[in-house]
């Protein structure tokens, strides 16, 4: 049985565990190590997680008192990340925090959801109905990154 609850403090060393090996595992079929490397050394960032958590809509998917997933919103409508542990994949909890952030969204009043998406979440959201607004180029610690603007009316 999953859970979601709102995330707080005590909650940072199982997201940012679970942020790293998610890229480190899932995300390494489409970006290069290094690539991978760059990206998932974000979760060593306390300070912006702290930040993250503290004051955005910032949920997590528990199951048996361990964290599977999270996602959070900044701005009111913009989803900017929702990621699942490498081993609970496939297994609803995304297609779950997207409906509880939707939701969300709406709630706020907001009309529209968006978000920068990587080339491996791509699928997913598109099988949740979000269109491409753009592919783009992000730039961080030296490394370029492919990945998409998306966008889903609510």
């Amino acid at each position: 049985m999953i859970e979601i609850r709102e995330a707080n403090l005590t909650d940072l060393p199982e997201i940012t565990a679970l942020f790293r090996n998610t890229i480190t595992h899932i995300n390494a079929k489409h970006y290069t190590e290094n690539q991978i490397a760059v990206w998932a050394s974000g979760a060593d960032n306390e300070k912006k997680w702290k930040a993250r958590i503290t004051k955005n809509y910032f949920i997590v998917a528990e199951q048996h008192n361990t964290i599977v997933g999270f996602a959070y919103l900044t701005q009111g409508n913009n989803l900017d990340g929702l990621f699942v542990h490498k081993d609970f994949q496939r297994q609803g909890i995304g297609a779950k925090l997207l409906r509880v952030i939707e939701s969300q969204v709406i709630m706020t009043g907001y009309k529209e959801i968006k978000s920068d998406v990587s080339k491996t979440a791509l699928p997913f959201f598109d099988d949740y109905y979000y269109e491409v607004e753009k592919k783009q180029l992000k730039h961080l610690k030296g490394e370029v990154f492919e990945n998409y603007v998306i966008y889903k009316t609510l």
